[in-house]
């Protein structure tokens, strides 16, 4: 059953963008300044961990977490105001007119959006193949991964305990899992979101694919028992 929605006055924020820092990123300037159109009812939050860093120019919140993306990204949307939270990587690369499109999403029915994927030229050119299978994957089973910007209403994130925070990695795939067990529909926004494939350059292709899938199919097992 959907989570009961109140009645937003028309000055309430619409979308908070919520973006968690490693200790090793620098800020995401580029990011945010796609992200920055005054005229939308929107905040960007940035949630770091570690050593303090520079403020960011223009109207950017800051949060301080515990080291951890799910913990971040928790602290994020307990400090966000708006209606929908989206949750963006900092290496995240956006193509104009991205933030239009998902303010159109953000207008119609609850649902959980993501966006299209390709790698950036920064890692092996089989990464491709990666986001190809992402794209299908999310298509046809429902089950993107936060590189591709997980954006839902924020009483369903809270409805849902948020991510958890005992996962290294893989707190964007259980909250998709457990999202969609809950009734919510999972479904593209449009926009095509550009991410780093660097992982792959310093780990490997085959072997970072694999572990990718192993750490995926058991996380999906898990999130559906909880």
């Amino acid at each position: 059953m959907e989570p009961a929605a109140s009645k937003a006055p028309e000055s309430r924020i619409r979308l908070s963008i919520i973006v968690p820092m490693a200790v090793d990123e620098s800020l995401p300037e580029a990011l945010l300044s796609t992200l920055g159109d005054p005229a939308a009812q929107i905040e960007r939050i940035l949630a770091v961990a570690g050593a303090a860093v520079d403020r960011p120019s223009g109207d950017v919140r800051m949060v301080n977490a515990p080291l951890g993306r799910g913990s971040q990204q928790n602290a994020g949307a307990a400090l966000a105001n708006g209606d929908w939270l989206w949750f963006l990587h900092a290496d995240s690369i956006l193509p104009h007119g991205a933030l239009s499109r998902v303010m159109d999403f953000i207008m119609g029915e609850a649902a959980l959006g993501y966006c299209r994927l390709r790698f950036a030229d920064d890692g092996p050119c089989l990464s491709r193949l990666n986001a190809i299978g992402a794209n299908l994957r999310s298509r046809w089973l429902g089950l993107p991964y936060g590189d591709q910007g997980l954006c839902l209403p924020a009483r369903w994130f809270r409805s849902l305990g948020g991510f958890r925070e005992d996962l290294e990695r893989g707190e964007d795939l259980d909250l998709v899992v457990r999202a969609g067990r809950a009734g919510l529909p999972i479904r593209c926004m449009g926009p095509r979101l550009t991410s780093s494939a660097r992982r792959y350059a310093q780990q490997g292709w085959f072997k970072t694919t694999l572990n990718h899938q192993r750490q995926a199919w058991r996380l999906i097992r898990e999130a559906r028992r909880r």
